[in-house]
């Protein structure tokens, strides 16, 4: 695979981000996939490898998105965007989807977020102001039910404000749920002494992720030396 650097911009492209978090997903696992960025992911399964994805309105083995023109107004992900479904696909009822959902039959989620902490708190649903619209979904049964949680997130705001932090300070999704975070930066495996660098991406260096991270960064693998 190559990731090639967006010109326009230092780091990897939302497209990028996508086909580096499709690297970590193992063969043959259930997949569930958030709004947004983490959408993109089905477009970057790795060769030799098969993923079966599931939504929560109920449907397992999601396709691609549909060509224009040949959508099926009945046939949606849980973002109510239309998708295809490919052989031997499953649909069932909302609550058989949760079933599956909070029974741990589904093995990665891959989820947007506003911060993550330092010990793999979340924060994807909510600013908590006054007049934010609530949008929890199904994020809540997701953190709590899945196996290996995967986030895919910008690094900071549009106002560079750092979105990878100490504690979270918007209302949590869920508590210590999420194990690595892939950003347009780099690539952060959350561990019991918080976030340690697994990857930079191309021309990026450690101390310019540092100055944009809320929270200490650790490189215990000399990840910044390798560059």
């Amino acid at each position: 695979m190559s990731l090639e650097t967006n010109a326009e911009a230092v780091g990897w492209t939302r497209d990028q981000m996508a086909e580096r978090a499709a690297l970590d997903i193992p063969d043959g696992s259930y997949v569930n996939l958030g709004i947004g960025i983490p959408e993109k992911v089905a477009r970057y399964v790795p060769q030799g490898r098969e993923f079966i994805y599931h939504t929560e309105n109920g449907l397992l083995g999601m396709g691609p998105t549909p060509a224009v023109g040949e959508e099926d107004a009945d046939l949606i992900n849980a973002g109510k965007k239309p998708v295809t479904a490919i052989a031997g696909a499953a649909y069932f009822h909302h609550a058989d989807s949760f079933a599956m959902i909070r029974g741990q039959h589904i093995d990665v989620c891959v989820l947007g977020a506003m911060q993550v902490a330092q010990n793999g708190d979340l924060a994807n649903w909510s600013t908590g102001a006054p007049d934010a619209i609530p949008a929890v979904g199904g994020a809540m049964d997701l953190v709590a039910g899945v196996k290996t949680i995967y986030v895919i997130t910008q690094h900071t705001t549009k106002n560079g404000i750092a979105k990878l932090i100490e504690a979270c300070s918007y209302p949590l999704t869920g508590q210590g749920v999420v194990s690595r975070i892939y950003t347009d930066l780099c690539v952060i495996e959350v561990t019991s002494e918080g976030f340690e660098l697994v990857e930079l991406a191309p021309d990026v260096t450690f101390d310019f992720v540092q100055e944009r991270t809320g929270a200490k960064l650790l490189d215990p693998k000399n990840i910044a030396e390798q560059i």
